[in-house]
């Protein structure tokens, strides 16, 4: 069998969605077989230190380019030929499909057999764009297969392809390792760390972004607590948003509701998940559909820890919700009342009622084990690969 060279800009230590997602898949590929070019994650000594620890503990080759940000630029698709030849690679998996795939006509010339590139949220942001869409239908037209999260995202980029390269479309999400999500993963000991014992937890999980909605969750909890009054939101992560998130919760007068962990490290994250009742992220869609959730793999880790969940309407979120068994999904508007309304009274219902949480948790927890565990998605990679 021949080698896979993985070309992707997101990669660990690097944090983020994509890059758990192929940092996942790669470690289920046979190591022997599998190169990754991929960026620098940030300059400076400190980055490059992490960089290096990183990449000595894998057990596959890792290239780094010294860019920060991994581009189809002529020196970037020189470097992935010369690696293709020198490692007697015979497929290609491209991280994210735009804009890296643009270099599938030169990796083919080179000599690559198999060309895979697997589409996340942006791209079904490059389909609305005139020129962006064009490039969308060359990398389908220069690709054997583009892989989708969901509905939404494969709905929204066939749109831009040829009909024969809409029809290669494989549909291939993240995974959940449900060996590492599950009920028992250590909440308790969160709760009792934090003070949250006794009381009923609202937990989110996820970057501190716009997106994301933690806006709404604190709206929302003035009519959380007005029937739940020792409910306590628990926001876990970090970011950019997290400053004006604190603001908000003073000014709306829930500072005391509202608990921030701030950054997590990987590991601790099934055990803060395990941390809430409920599980909730009301994700928007912003900028006109050019900012929008691709799947949102945090709702299938808190079903697989055994939480329901209560979803925005943005984008691919939907896909990750069986709206009714596993959750709810709401809208997700930009603040907008409704939004609070719809998103507070989904978590009163889930935090009155023990035996639909109980119910609707084990639901989750069976559908990812039914369909969304890494062994079965790596599988299907490397059928494709």
């Amino acid at each position: 069998m021949h080698k896979t060279l993985i070309v992707t800009n997101d990669f660990p230590p690097r944090p983020g969605g994509i890059q758990a997602f192929l940092h996942s898949m790669a470690l289920r590929l046979d190591p022997e077989r599998v190169v990754v070019y991929a960026s620098t994650w940030k300059r400076g000594h400190e980055g490059a230190e992490a960089t290096a620890r990183f990449d000595a503990a894998q057990p596959f080759t890792v290239v780094r380019d010294r860019t920060t940000m991994l581009l189809p630029t002529p020196h970037v698709t020189r470097r992935a030929v010369e690696l293709l030849r020198e490692h007697g690679c015979g497929s290609v998996w491209f991280g994210a499909a735009a804009p890296l795939g643009l270099m599938a006509p030169a990796l083919r010339r080179a000599g690559a057999e198999r060309l895979v590139a697997t589409t996340h949220g942006h791209e079904a942001g490059w389909a609305g764009l005139p020129a962006a869409r064009r490039l969308l239908r060359r990398i389908g037209e220069g690709t054997d297969t583009l892989t989708y999260l969901g509905e939404y995202t494969r709905s929204r980029i066939a749109a831009a392809l040829t009909e024969q390269a809409a029809s290669r479309m494989v549909h291939l999400p993240p995974g959940v390792d449900e060996k590492t999500f599950h009920p028992g993963s250590g909440g308790h000991a969160v709760r009792a760390r934090l003070g949250l014992a006794d009381r009923p937890v609202v937990v989110c999980v996820s970057r501190l972004v716009p997106r994301k909605g933690q806006d709404t969750l604190i709206r929302a909890m003035p009519r959380v607590l007005a029937e739940v009054p020792d409910a306590v939101l628990l926001i876990v992560g970090g970011g950019p948003y997290g400053e004006t998130l604190r603001k908000l919760a003073e000014a709306t007068g829930v500072a005391g509701s509202v608990r921030f962990t701030g950054p997590v490290p990987w590991e601790e994250l099934p055990a803060h998940h395990g941390a809430g009742d409920v599980f909730a992220m009301p994700c928007r869609t912003r900028r006109g559909g050019l900012d929008v959730e691709g799947l949102g793999i945090v709702y299938l880790e808190a079903s697989a820890t055994g939480l329901p969940v209560v979803a925005g309407d943005s984008g691919g979120a939907p896909d990750a919700v069986l709206d009714g068994e596993t959750g709810w999904v709401v809208r997700g508007g930009a603040g907008g009342g409704e939004a609070e309304r719809e998103t507070a009274e989904r978590i009163v219902t889930l935090l009155g009622d023990p035996e639909l949480r109980r119910r609707m948790g084990e639901r989750g927890r069976a559908w990812v084990e039914e369909r969304w565990r890494w062994d079965l998605l790596a599988g299907r990679l490397r059928e494709l690969l």
